[in-house]
């Protein structure tokens, strides 16, 4: 007489139907822009490589890096080029300059953001871009005016430790940078991630400073129609590209626009009232962990 099977219950519940492996999805499709008609940054091409291999490293994306513009548009292109509607993100990887874009190929990219949900992603110098065109200004959140403090210990307050691009960082801490100030920019309007520590800037002798709020934003994000918007001056030197801390806040907030992952946080922008115009004071923000990664550790989980 054979022994008896063991029951469902002491091998471990098993379904009727085998289980579906996991389908697998396809990469994302991420064009990257890093023509530059003003100043040319020495971390143009590292910012670009970076972008490239944190999809090609995670599987999350396929990156086309390019250093022209004939990819933004929605016109059909010959030779087997692609155009904004094979792509969900567009990344200015500090663009300087009026970019050459003529006006269908600008009310296309404006489309492909605001009407189609494609993300944007500008890093450093994508503010210090395309002056002669409102509707960028409005899409991105304003404009390059000078960096009053160069490339510097830059002492950075965490004001959304929620956010998946920033919730790595500390509540406040200090990156060697050179961060935008920024004109025709209002934190009514956009929700700001990093901002400058004005009770640590030295305000004495610099003609450069144009904003009486000192109010001086390092990254934010917002929504422009059904797109998602990010952006921060970090990223001037090359050495940055080699940081964990901007490496991880670029690649979450990519995930971030191409939805892959959500605000935690707070979806409004803090009322201009909370600054202390009088000393420059920035309010306090939440505890946040102090833990920082030792090596760049991407996290692939949409």
């Amino acid at each position: 007489m054979g022994c008896p099977s063991p029951s469902p219950a002491a091998k471990g519940s098993v379904p009727d139907t085998p289980l579906k492996p996991p389908v697998k999805q396809s990469p994302r499709r991420i064009l990257v822009i890093g023509e530059a008609d003003g100043f040319e940054h020495d971390s143009i091409t590292d910012a670009m490589v970076a972008v490239y291999n944190m999809g090609h490293e995670t599987g999350l994306w396929d990156a086309t890096l390019r250093t022209d513009t004939e990819l933004i548009t929605k016109k059909k292109l010959e030779r087997n080029a692609k155009n904004l509607d094979s792509f969900d993100c567009l990344v200015f990887a500090s663009t300087s300059g009026e970019l050459k874009l003529s006006e269908d190929q600008k009310q296309d990219m404006m489309k492909s953001i605001h009407d189609d949900g494609k993300c944007f992603i500008g890093i450093h110098a994508a503010l210090d871009t395309n002056f002669e065109w409102p509707e960028y200004g409005e899409m991105i959140g304003g404009w390059f005016d000078q960096h009053p403090w160069g490339t510097f210990e830059a002492p950075i307050l965490n004001e959304a430790p929620d956010f998946p691009a920033v919730r790595h960082l500390p509540k406040s801490f200090t990156k060697r940078d050179e961060i935008y100030q920024a004109k025709a920019w209002s934190r009514s309007k956009v929700k700001v991630l990093l901002s400058l520590d004005a009770s640590k800037l030295d305000f004495s002798n610099k003609p450069g400073i144009h904003r009486t709020d000192r109010d001086f934003a390092v990254a934010w994000s917002k929504m422009y129609g059904n797109g998602r918007v990010f952006y921060s001056s970090l990223g001037h030197t090359r050495e940055s590209w080699t940081d964990p801390d901007i490496r991880t806040m670029y690649f979450e907030a990519i995930k971030w626009g191409l939805k892959m992952t959500e605000d935690n946080g707070a979806t409004q922008a803090a009322p201009v009232s909370a600054l202390n115009h009088g000393d420059g004071a920035i309010p306090a923000t939440p505890p946040v962990s102090e833990a920082r990664p030792n090596k760049l550790q991407f996290d692939d989980r949409p």
